[in-house]
């Protein structure tokens, strides 16, 4: 099985891939640099599938990943959540004084300021990857540089682990999506665990149609877990709405989508997969 990630080897959604589907021999992560890239593999069928982080704990939700999933032939198939530790990552044998730089992803350096703010002596740098950092200070021979990173990134290019846990926040959690090509079969066992659903939606630019279109759901007797709002290419001040909801039922799941039918412009169903 081939599965792209956005990022390189040795990054979080790398770690995620492992944990969703098992360290097998027989699953090749396939490293893009752009997250466009990934599911265009997987609509060609250059790949099987993807796994793609769509929201985290502390930053929030990745958005360009919500229209993609929108815009192109693509579902979800499960979802995982996986805590991220950030660990500071050097060629071996440099030792924590050696270092004059630390680079990674924006979003992880934004998430490690009070270990930063410890060190004002480091000039931080921003990278277009965690697990990228670590390649690049392996391939230049970089001795007064460190990468915040994973720890499968250290393993993955023979670096080693100066400090571990730099994360401000232990309660860092991203949630996955494993993503597919629309029309491959879903395996039965998953089908019968679907407990969970993502869908988006768009309604008329009226007053109280969304709050119409919230009511529904609730009459029906769903959980919604979480609802995102992103603005509808040129058209300004529209938006398309994307939500979870969670169903104890196939019932209530139909009940949903015939509800927001009645009531939306466009509905649109992402995935049906077993809640993490």
């Amino acid at each position: 099985m081939k599965i792209a990630i956005q990022g390189e080897l040795g990054s979080n959604s790398h770690m995620a891939t492992v944990e969703m589907l098992g360290n097998h021999e027989d699953v090749e992560i396939i490293a893009c640099a752009l997250s466009g890239q990934v599911l265009a593999k997987v609509v060609s069928g250059e790949v099987d599938g993807a796994v793609l982080p769509i929201e985290n704990s502390l930053h929030g939700s990745v958005a360009e990943h919500y229209d993609l999933l929108l815009e192109m032939p693509v579902r979800i198939e499960r979802e995982s959540l996986m805590r991220i530790r950030h660990n500071l990552i050097a060629m071996p044998g440099v030792k924590l004084e050696h270092v004059r730089r630390v680079m990674s992803h924006p979003v992880a350096l934004s998430q490690c300021r009070r270990f930063l703010a410890a060190h004002p002596e480091l000039e931080v740098v921003s990278f277009y990857d965690t697990a990228g950092s670590v390649k690049h200070l392996m391939q230049e021979s970089l001795r007064d540089a460190a990468g915040v990173a994973p720890e499968l990134a250290a393993r993955e290019y023979g670096a080693e682990i100066l400090v571990r846990g730099v994360e401000d926040h232990a309660e860092n959690f991203t949630r996955f999506h494993l993503v597919r090509r629309e029309g491959n079969a879903l395996d039965e066992p998953l089908a019968a665990e679907a407990n969970k659903m993502t869908l988006a939606f768009a309604i008329e630019h009226r007053p109280g149609t969304l709050a119409g279109a919230l009511q529904r759901l609730a009459e029906v007797g769903v959980d919604l877990t979480k609802i995102e709002s992103r603005p509808v290419p040129g058209s300004p001040w529209e938006y398309v709405f994307y939500v979870d909801v969670r169903f104890d039922s196939a019932a209530k799941a139909a009940a949903t989508l015939a509800a927001l039918h009645e009531h939306c412009r466009m509905v649109k169903v992402l995935g049906r997969y077993k809640a993490a």
